[in-house]
């Protein structure tokens, strides 16, 4: 399922199908949305919230330091030349929205989002509201299912793969209990430019551990499993690429510029790092 549009001041749609919210059941993007807070959210969504921010008060800290690394990180790579983005668990759009941060540094940027909440590809407007020189698109496509995602992705024609492209993976892995290093390395197979990156941030026990761990309890009982994972196994994830600086850090931690929030480690609570194809 896929929408999509050039850069122009056209109003984006989203396919005409009927889709299942499944709004009965809590959904971590919806979950994301309210530590953000926003309004795309249902009482299941706000009450698996609490329960989380009971355990993990620090949630809406995490939150935050997670959106400021991906701006930071898209800013980044769009300045040192990349321009086109495939994000990958997008969420519901939050302004700046990565497309937003890497046309504001080259406005002929192309992105393609993807998200497996339903929800998401009714709020795909938000998503194409791409700068006239650009193009964006939004697939309905499952991490957890890579080929299927670039299969999507690819039928868009929005990306040219014999190019770099940056993979951005937000605070995603998390939820992949099982298999997420294999999954990823699958996508880095298919960004077979020089100068293709990838981008990551992920829960970790190393600052909490015990806070962590209870946080993963109250996911999995909503029905979400997540794995934090340590430094080192997330480091896995960026092996035969080449680390940026600072290497492997806690979010705010990567190249934290004048104005962001101040967040501690424990408050941020996940890891992120930016590699690039050698």
């Amino acid at each position: 399922m896929t929408a999509e549009r050039d850069g122009d001041e056209g109003a984006a749609s989203a396919p005409d199908v009927e889709i299942n919210l499944a709004i009965n059941r809590p959904h971590s993007a919806r979950m994301y949305d309210y530590f953000l807070g926003g309004v795309t959210n249902f009482a299941p969504d706000r009450e698996a919230a609490a329960q989380a921010l009971s355990v993990f008060p620090q949630a809406r800290h995490a939150a935050r330091a997670n959106r400021a690394f991906m701006r930071r990180a898209t800013r980044a790579l769009a300045r040192s030349g990349i321009t086109q983005f495939l994000d990958i668990g997008t969420g519901i759009p939050t302004s700046p929205n990565l497309h937003e941060v890497a046309q504001g540094v080259e406005p002929g940027s192309r992105v393609v989002y993807a998200d497996n909440d339903p929800i998401v590809l009714t709020h795909a407007q938000a998503l194409l509201r791409s700068a006239p020189e650009g193009r964006t698109a939004y697939v309905q496509a499952d991490v957890r299912e890579p080929a299927a995602v670039l299969e999507a992705v690819r039928e868009t024609g929005v990306l040219d793969f014999t190019r770099p492209i940056a993979l951005s993976l937000v605070a995603l892995l998390h939820f992949v209990p099982d298999g997420a290093h294999e999954i990823t390395e699958t996508f880095k197979d298919a960004l077979k430019a020089r100068g293709s990156a990838l981008v990551i941030s992920h829960l970790t026990p190393e600052y909490s551990p015990e806070e962590t761990e209870r946080i993963c309890q109250v996911y999995a009982v909503a029905g979400n499993p997540v794995r934090a994972r340590t430094p080192g196994e997330f480091a896995g994830f960026f092996a035969d690429w080449d680390l940026l600086d600072p290497g492997v850090v806690s979010t705010p931690r990567w190249r934290p510029e004048p104005g962001d929030e101040v967040f501690t480690d424990a408050e941020a609570a996940c890891l992120g790092a930016v590699a690039v194809r050698p």
